[in-house]
This record gives structure tokens, C-alpha cells and sequence, in this order.
């Protein structure tokens, strides 16, 4: 049975155990403090809805100056060919 695909969880099948064993593991290593795999599952879940749609935009936002700077480049590449081939 597949569990219903929640909006602010973007990480796939093989992600989300692996972000739970990091957590877990986070607690035990940093904090001295033992957690199972549901009190996990409850932190990624609330840290994926405060702030997961904050650092997508972030990088988005991030991305945005170097992807406007290729497009210029590719354009004016299309344009200097263009114009070689009417020549």
C-alpha cells in the first residue's frame, strides 16, 4: 500500500529513511539523547513544513542570476551564428 504523497515532502523513497537514520543519529551523537524512528519521522515532518518550502525558494532565488546569465549567453550565441549563416 503507498502512503499519500504529502505537498511539502519532496524527498523520494530512498531519501526519507536515509534522512530519518541522519536524524536519529544527529540526536543520539549531538544531544546524548535516544529517539526511535516515529519521534524522527515527526521532526523531518514538521522541519519539511516550517521551513522546506523556504529553502527551495532560497535556491530557486539563488539559481535565478546564473540561469538569466546562460540564457543571455545561449541567445546571443543563436543570434552571432544566425547572423553567420545569412552572410
Amino acid at each position: 500500500m503507498k502512503k499519500s504523497a504529502r505537498a511539502w515532502d519532496f524527498l523520494s523513497e530512498e531519501q526519507r529513511p536515509q534522512a530519518i537514520h541522519e536524524i536519529i543519529s544527529f540526536f543520539l551523537t549531538e544531544r546524548n539523547e535516544k529517539i526511535g524512528v516515529v519521534a524522527a519521522e515527526q521532526f523531518l515532518d514538521f522541519f519539511l513544513q516550517s521551513v522546506g518550502n523556504k529553502i527551495y525558494n532560497k535556491a530557486v532565488d539563488d539559481i535565478k542570476p546564473f540561469l538569466t546569465k546562460e540564457l543571455e549567453d545561449t541567445l546571443l550565441n543563436l543570434d552571432i551564428s544566425l547572423r553567420r549563416q545569412v552572410k
